[in-house]
C-alpha cells in the first residue's frame, strides 16, 4: 500500500508529459511486461555491482540467495520487492487558501493590457511587437507585492476560511517614447482582477527619482543597434578580414558578432557604450579580436546616432575614415598572427568532450542517483506554490527582475522569515582594453527571472526532483518555463549530529537530510544557480553558484595583472561577483534588535592559578553589543571572523533567559566588492561595499536595487545608502541585506566553463538560542546504540522504527528537453521559436549579430 497522501498522476500536467504513469503499489506480485523488464534491468545493475564488490564465490552465493525462479528479485528478508511509491509529492496544507505573493497569470496580464489600451486611459499605446523607440508601449507587467501588514493580517487570520486576501496590484512599466521629452514610468494598476474599481497611478514612492530617464531604458532587442552598426561595419569588412579573419556585413554567414558593455549612462543624460567584437563561433565570449568602438545611441532617432571612437591594438581613431587611412597607408600597427585566430580552430570553446581524451576508469557506468524508497517526504500545493518539509513551510514567488523568491517561511509553526529574495547581481571587471575596464554589470537589468531556463532533469537536479513552472511577461507576450524551479530532498551523507559513547544514551547519530529549492538563470555568458537549502535543525543555507562562460579579453603582455591567459589570444579577466539578498527576519515576532557578538583575547589572573604555570592565563572572551542606529549597521565581518551578527527579540526569551534569535552566519566565500569609488559603480550598488547591512523595514524600500540602476550609477533610481537615515533599530521590524560572491581570479580551468564547486558563495540563517536545545534530535531518522550486556556481543540498535526501505525504482525516462512555451500579447500560444530566435531573445546585448 502506498504511503498516505500520495497523489495519482494528473493527466495533462505538462510536467509529467512523456513519463510513465505510476501504478498503485500493492502486495501482489507484478506480472506486467514493463515490471519484468524493470526488474531485469535492476538485477543487472545489482549483479554488476556485486561482481566488483564481492569475491567470485561471494557474488555467486549472493545471486543464488536473492533470486526467485523466473528472475524476480527478493530482499534480505526473503520478500519480493514491490515497485517504489509514486514520484509525486503528497498534498500540502498552506496556512492560507491563496498565495498572496503569487505571480500574475497570462489572463491577468492580457486583461491589464486591454484595460490600459482603452481610449479613456489616454496613454496612446502601441503594441509592443510593433512599437519603435519613439512610441509609447507597455514594456513590462509584474505583480506588486502587498503591504506587509495586509499580508500578515491575512496569513495570521485565526479563521482560515473567513480570511480575506489583500488586494492584488500590478507594476506596469511603460516606455513613453512619444513624449516630447521621452521617459520611462512605472505605474501601479489595481485592484485586480480588472474591474470597476481598477485604477492607475504613478509608482514613485519606491524610487529616489520621479521618472526613469529614457536613456536608461530597458532593452527591446539586440537589433536596436543595427541601424548604427550596419552603417559602418560593412565598410570595414575588407580590413577586418585581413587583420583578424572576420567581418560583419549583415549577412547570414557573418563571422563577427558584437557585445555592448555597460553602464551606458552615468545619470541618464546620454546613452553610449563600448562595443567589443568577437568571433561568431560557439562560446563567442572567449574569442575577442581586440577591436572596439565607442558609440552614441542617445535618444529615439537612429539617424542621430554616431560612432565616436574606434580602437584597434591600443590605437585610437575618431572615425572609420581615419582607421582605414592608417590601414591603407601602412601606419596601422597590426596585431601578430596567433594560432587560435584561425576560425576553424574554435572548437575548444564548446562543451563537447575533447577529442582524444582518455576514458576514465569505470566512467562508462552511470553514477549513483538518489531514490526516496519510502516515497517523497515533502508536500506540495502546486496551484498555490506552497512547500512543506520536516516542520518547514513556505510560499514561492517569482518575478521578471530576480526570479525565485521565498515568503512566509515558518519552522515548527512559527514564522522565521517574511521574505527571502535575491536583489541584484553585480560583476565588475578590470583590464587593459576598452571592454573590460569599463564593464560593471548589474544583471537585474536583463531580468534574472526572465533569464531562468528549464533545467535538465538528472543533471541540474536529481532524477526524482519535482519541477514547478514560472511565467514572466514582457512587451512581446508571456513566457512559461515548465521546469523553472526544482525541489528535492537529498542525503548529505554526513550526520547532522553524532557521538561515539559508552554510557546509556550517548552513542548515536542523526541523518543530515536537506531540502533544496533551486532555479537557474542564464544571463548572457553566465549561469547562476540559486539554492535555498533547508535543514532539520531550523537552519537555512542560501547558496549561489556560477558557471557558464567567462567574459574573455584579448590576451597580450599588457594585460598582465588583469587576468590569466587561458589560450594563445584569450584571457580570463579579473572581476568581482557580488549578489545581494533581502532577508526579512521576524524572530519570535516582528520586533527585533541587531546584536553583535565578538571574541577577543584577554589576560587574567586568579587566586587558584598554579605556580607551575605562573599567575596569568591568556584566553578569549565573548562580548555582546546591540547596534541601535541603522547608520551604524552597514557592516563587514570582523577579521578572522571573530564575531558575527544576529537578529534577536529582546522580549522573547528561551528557557534559559536568553533572547531568542537567528544568526546570519557566513558560509563559503564571504566577500564584498573590492573596488570603491569607480564612476561606473558610484552609487547604484552601494550595498556591495559591505558583507551585510540592517535597516528598518519599510514598504517604500522593497528592494536594494532596480532594473534601471545599471545605467544610472551617478543618480540611481534606488540609492541604497538613502535607506540609512539615522533611525533607531531597537525592537523594530528589521531587514538584513546580505551579500555573497567571489573574487574571480580566472585560471585555465575556467575554460570552457567556470566550475560550480569553486565559483560558489553562501550564508546561513541559523537558530541562536531560538530553542532551548537542538531540535534535530526530534528526528526519527536517527539511531541509538547501547553497549552489549556481555563482552563480544553486538551493540543493541534502536532505529526508532524507521528501518531502511527497499523497493524497485521506476525506470528513468529518456531525457527530453522541450524548452520554452510562449504566448502572444492576446494570450494565444505563439509558434515554436527556432534555436536562433531563442538565442537572440536570450543573449540580447551580450551577442549582437548584424542583420540587414
Amino acid at each position: 500500500m502506498a504511503p498516505a497522501g500520495y497523489e495519482p498522476l494528473l493527466k495533462g500536467d505538462p510536467e509529467f508529459e512523456g513519463l510513465p504513469e505510476p501504478t498503485p503499489r500493492t502486495s501482489r506480485p507484478f506480472r506486467s511486461r514493463r515490471f519484468v523488464f524493470s526488474l531485469l534491468a535492476l538485477l543487472g545493475v545489482v549483479g554488476f555491482s556485486a561482481f566488483y564488490a564481492l569475491s567470485p564465490s561471494q557474488s555467486a552465493r549472493y545471486a543464488a540467495e536473492h533470486l526467485l525462479p523466473g528472475g524476480a528479485f527478493v530482499n534480505g528478508a526473503g520478500e519480493q520487492l514491490q515497485k517504489c511509491p509514486s514520484g509525486l509529492p503528497p498534498a500540502a496544507a498552506p496556512p492560507a487558501k491563496l498565495n498572496p505573493f503569487a505571480s500574475l497569470t497570462i489572463d491577468d496580464t492580457v486583461a491589464i493590457a486591454d484595460w490600459l489600451f482603452a481610449p479613456e486611459r489616454a496613454l496612446n499605446l502601441t503594441l509592443g511587437t510593433k512599437a519603435g523607440l519613439a512610441d509609447n508601449f507597455i514594456y513590462h507587467i509584474d505583480a506588486f507585492r502587498p503591504a506587509k501588514r495586509d499580508a500578515l493580517a491575512y496569513l495570521d487570520h485565526p479563521d482560515r476560511d473567513a480570511a480575506v486576501p489583500p488586494e492584488r496590484f500590478a507594476r506596469v512599466t511603460i516606455h513613453h517614447g512619444a513624449a516630447s521629452e521621452p521617459y520611462v514610468m512605472d505605474h501601479l494598476v489595481g485592484p485586480l482582477p480588472v474591474g470597476p474599481k481598477t485604477r492607475i497611478r504613478k509608482l514613485t514612492e519606491i524610487y529616489h527619482r520621479d521618472s526613469i530617464p529614457y536613456n536608461a531604458r530597458g532593452f527591446t532587442s539586440g537589433s536596436e543597434l543595427t541601424p548604427l552598426l550596419v552603417d559602418y561595419m560593412p565598410k570595414l569588412a575588407d580590413a577586418t578580414e585581413d587583420l583578424f579573419g572576420g567581418s560583419a556585413r549583415g549577412l547570414p554567414n557573418d563571422t563577427l558578432v558584437a557585445g555592448v558593455m555597460a553602464p551606458l549612462s552615468f545619470d541618464g543624460s546620454f546613452r553610449r557604450g563600448w562595443i567589443s567584437w568577437r568571433r561568431n563561433t560557439p562560446g563567442p565570449w572567449l574569442h575577442p579580436v581586440n577591436f572596439f568602438q565607442y558609440v552614441d545611441f542617445t535618444g529615439t532617432d537612429p539617424s542621430k546616432w554616431k560612432l565616436l571612437k574606434l580602437v584597434y591594438n591600443h590605437q585610437v581613431f575618431n572615425s572609420t575614415e581615419a582607421f582605414l587611412s592608417a590601414y591603407n597607408d601602412g601606419t596601422l600597427k597590426r596585431l601578430p598572427n596567433r594560432p587560435d585566430q584561425d576560425p576553424a580552430q574554435g572548437g575548444w570553446s564548446t562543451r563537447k568532450r575533447p577529442e582524444g581524451s582518455s576514458l576514465r576508469d569505470l566512467d562508462h557506468l552511470p553514477g549513483p542517483r538518489s531514490v526516496s524508497f519510502g516515497g517523497l517526504r515533502f508536500r506540495l500545493d502546486r496551484a498555490q506554490q506552497y512547500v512543506s518539509w520536516m516542520g518547514w513551510g513556505l510560499y514561492l514567488g517569482f518575478d521578471r527582475d530576480m526570479g525565485l523568491s521565498l515568503w512566509d517561511l515558518r519552522f515548527k509553526g512559527e514564522r522565521i522569515i517574511y521574505e527571502l529574495a535575491p536583489q541584484e547581481a553585480i560583476a565588475q571587471y578590470a583590464g587593459n582594453d576598452p571592454m573590460q575596464t569599463t564593464t560593471a554589470w548589474l544583471d537585474r537589468f536583463f531580468g534574472m527571472g526572465s533569464a531562468v531556463r528549464d533545467m535538465i532533469p538528472g543533471y541540474d537536479c536529481p532524477h526524482e526532483a519535482v519541477y514547478l513552472p514560472a511565467t514572466t511577461h514582457n512587451f512581446e507576450g508571456s513566457i512559461v518555463r515548465e521546469r523553472a524551479i526544482c525541489i528535492f530532498e537529498h542525503d548529505t551523507a554526513r550526520p547532522i549530529t553524532r557521538h561515539t559513547g559508552y554510557s546509556e544514551g550517548e552513542f548515536g547519530a542523526t541523518r543530515g537530510f536537506e531540502l533544496v529549492i533551486r532555479s537557474v538563470s542564464t544571463v548572457g555568458n553566465y549561469d547562476y544557480l540559486f539554492d535555498y537549502i533547508f535543514q532539520i535543525d531550523g537552519t537555512i543555507e542560501v547558496r549561489l553558484s556560477a558557471s557558464g562562460y567567462l567574459q574573455g579579453g584579448y590576451w597580450e603582455p599588457s594585460q598582465e595583472g588583469y587576468g590569466t591567459a587561458i589560450r594563445d589570444t584569450t584571457m580570463g579577466s579579473l572581476h568581482d561577483h557580488v549578489i545581494n539578498y533581502k532577508v526579512d527576519l521576524d524572530v519570535a515576532g516582528t520586533e527585533n534588535s541587531l546584536l553583535f557578538t565578538s571574541t577577543a583575547q584577554e589576560t587574567i589572573t586568579q587566586p587558584w592559578f598554579e605556580d607551575d604555570w605562573g599567575a596569568e592565563v591568556v584566553q578569549q572572551k565573548i562580548s555582546k553589543r546591540y547596534i541601535e542606529n541603522e547608520d551604524d549597521a552597514l557592516l563587514k565581518f570582523p577579521a578572522n571572523l571573530q564575531g558575527g551578527y544576529s537578529l534577536v527579540n529582546k522580549d522573547a526569551l528561551n528557557r534559559w533567559g536568553i533572547p531568542r534569535g537567528y544568526a546570519i552566519h557566513p558560509g563559503y566565500s564571504p566577500v564584498h566588492n573590492t573596488v570603491v569609488g569607480s564612476k561606473r559603480l558610484l552609487n547604484n550598488a552601494n550595498w556591495a561595499r559591505y558583507n551585510l547591512a540592517v535597516s528598518k523595514r519599510k514598504d517604500t524600500e522593497p528592494t536594494s536595487s532596480c532594473q534601471w540602476n545599471l545605467n544610472l550609477p551617478g543618480h540611481p533610481m534606488v540609492d541604497f545608502h538613502k535607506f540609512f537615515d539615522g533611525e533607531n533599530i531597537t525592537q523594530q521590524d528589521l531587514v538584513a541585506w546580505v551579500n555573497v560572491g567571489m573574487h574571480h581570479l580566472p585560471q585555465a580551468e575556467d575554460s570552457p566553463n567556470t566550475r560550480t564547486n569553486l565559483a560558489a558563495s553562501s550564508f546561513f540563517l541559523t537558530p541562536l538560542n531560538y530553542f532551548d536545545a537542538d531540535v534535530s534530535t526530534e528526528s526519527t531518522n536517527a539511531v541509538l546504540l547501547s553497549a552489549p550486556g556481555a563482552p563480544g556481543r553486538p551493540w543493541a540498535v534502536d532505529d526508532y522504527g524507521v528501518a531502511p526501505a527497499h523497493c524497485a525504482p521506476a525506470a528513468v525516462p529518456p531525457l527530453e528537453y522541450v524548452g520554452v512555451r510562449a504566448f502572444d500579447l492576446a494570450g494565444r500560444p505563439a509558434p515554436p521559436a527556432t534555436a536562433d530566435e531563442m538565442r537572440k531573445s536570450a543573449e540580447l546585448f551580450h551577442r549582437i549579430k548584424i542583420e540587414l
